[in-house]
């Protein structure tokens, strides 16, 4: 398996992407800004988007996305998400205020989109491929993603402020290659990382030692406005795991 870092940033600016992930060539894990890079073909090979939750940054492309490539496909794209996170994005964006409702378009029976509510805990098999939602601590109701094939496992955190049961999965997953983790914001700004439930270096650290597996861990949604400082402040508070920065194109075969 292939995960392709379609975007990894905390915001937008020059050469930043928001939270994207492509897993080999048909399956996205959130739909940020990164999405745009992709070709044509690219986007119309994608059959399943995996999302962790509904703010902004992770799903901005969603809508685009269908809209661009629905006409060509043969079957509509499957959303997998939480269905608090589904109940969101059909209030806020697929509402035909924000956005057209594409689980009516063309037709009620032909959609170019289609909701698949996914509880926490719950794996979705695809092929070889197992996508499992596990626990993350936000402001809306969101999950982390456990994505394993034949040869290995990789978790993505999502947006999460420390919860104890992640952990708990975390370190009884076999195999497991890589970690990616978020961490927003620097130390000086720790109050509005504890409000908004995001991770900050001190915090990283003191959750990395809760780590009982050697996978590769990558730090990603940095504030691009922050981001040297937060990269300073992770390498002098990370410890023992040693971290490196998610960048965007980056491939992880696991």
């Amino acid at each position: 398996m292939k995960l392709r870092v379609l975007g990894c940033s905390g915001g937008i600016g020059a050469r930043a992407r928001t939270t994207s992930f492509l897993v080999d060539d048909d399956i996205l894990i959130d739909a940020g800004t990164g999405v745009e890079d992709l070709s044509i073909d690219e986007l119309t090979r994608i059959d399943h988007v995996f999302l962790t939750h509904s703010h902004l940054d992770h799903v901005l492309a969603l809508p685009l996305l269908v809209d661009s490539v629905g006409a060509r496909r043969g079957r509509p794209i499957v959303v997998h998400a939480l269905p608090e996170t589904i109940a969101a994005l059909r209030a806020h964006v697929f509402n035909w205020v924000i956005w057209p409702d594409f689980t009516e378009i063309p037709h009620y029976d032909r959609p170019w989109m289609k909701f698949e509510p996914m509880q926490l805990g719950a794996t979705v098999s695809i092929g070889e491929r197992s996508i499992r939602s596990i626990p993350a601590n936000h402001t809306v109701p969101a999950v982390g993603f456990h994505v394993w094939g034949p040869q290995g496992a990789l978790v993505f955190s999502g947006d999460s402020w420390p919860t104890d049961e992640f952990w708990r999965v975390v370190n009884g997953i076999r195999h497991l290659r890589f970690l990616i983790i978020e961490t927003a914001f620097s130390n000086k700004e720790r109050d509005l990382a504890i409000t908004a439930k995001h991770l900050y270096p001190i915090e990283l650290g003191e959750q990395l030692k809760s780590l009982r597996k050697e996978a590769e861990v990558l730090i990603t949604h940095l504030k691009p406005s922050d981001a040297d400082t937060i990269a300073r402040e992770i390498d002098a508070w990370a410890g023992r795991s040693m971290p490196r920065l998610l960048e965007r194109g980056m491939v992880l075969e696991f």
